[in-house]
């Protein structure tokens, strides 16, 4: 009688793991993806609503990120860019322990090989080499092969006598590459300046956030820089200039309206005026100063 009861309730147990499996599941009345919250002001917005306005909050006006691919099809004319240097990827040159595995990670889920996607196309016609920072891809930290990358962006921007500009989002220097990061700074600053001592004209547009070494370096060697709304650029953090100096800081100190203020900055443009500004200031300086 006992092995009748094992058995009965082992087949019990098997038809309600079973019912479990197979269950079907109910639908969601909202489904995910249709709603998106804004970072700001909290509200929640149709995700189409962000889609159509260049993912700005139309209740608040906040920016969001946006990848570099975004951000090179709000700028560019379509079909005309062409990316360049697009298998360099980074290699842990230090054997940094994890720093593989955050590679990895990095490009499954951004489909890209680095922080930085670099190439050609045109603006309303006025064609441009671009170089779009990813803060998607480890925060869009420096690394050897952004360095390179940027460089090799510069340097074809040279050679063809086209105009340059960078769109940085960053961290900052990549820790996990030590001072092969840090080098990356004069490097580009280096390029940069034969750039310009062979006339060429270039603009930086810095986004949310722009901070560490690139904010310490290229960001900031523009002809002319521009800014979107409410991004945060600095150094280093308020926490840690406080603890520096001793003092406290103004309200927004590191806030594109501020570096404006101070004169760190030219001009601060939204983002669905972006591409009329920049094809502009391209059609007025004919790529070059």
């Amino acid at each position: 009688m006992d092995q009748l009861f094992k058995k009965r309730n082992q087949e019990l147990k098997e038809f309600s793991s079973w019912l479990k499996r197979h269950k079907p599941k109910q639908k969601k009345e909202v489904p995910d993806n249709i709603f998106k919250q804004c970072d700001a002001c909290h509200e929640s917005i149709p995700y189409f609503s962000f889609v159509e306005n260049n993912y700005v909050c139309p209740k608040c006006g906040h920016h969001m990120k946006i990848s570099a691919r975004q951000r090179i099809r709000s700028l560019v004319d379509e079909g005309t860019w062409r990316e360049y240097f697009e298998k360099d990827c980074s290699v842990n040159i230090e054997n940094f322990p994890g720093y593989d595995e955050k590679l990895k990670k990095a490009k499954m889920s951004t489909g890209m090989n680095e922080a930085v996607i670099c190439g050609i196309g045109k603006m309303n016609q006025q064609r441009v080499v671009l170089c779009v920072m990813d803060s998607h891809f480890m925060m869009g930290s420096m690394g050897k092969v952004v360095g390179e990358k940027i460089c090799k962006g510069v340097e074809l921007a040279t050679r063809k006598k086209l105009p340059l500009i960078i769109s940085c989002t960053s961290g900052g220097a990549r820790m996990q590459e030590g001072i092969d990061s840090l080098m990356q700074m004069a490097k580009i600053s280096a390029a940069l300046k034969r750039f310009s001592n062979q006339g060429g004209f270039y603009i930086t547009l810095l986004t949310h956030p722009t901070t560490g070494g690139v904010s310490a370096s290229f960001a900031m060697l523009g002809d002319i820089i521009i800014s979107e709304p409410q991004a945060l650029i600095g150094f280093a953090g308020k926490r840690v200039i406080q603890d520096t100096i001793k003092q406290e800081l103004p309200e927004g100190f590191q806030t594109a309206e501020f570096l404006l203020d101070k004169g760190f900055i030219d001009m601060i443009v939204e983002r669905q005026n972006l591409k009329t500004v920049l094809s502009e200031l391209l059609r007025l300086h004919g790529g070059k100063l």
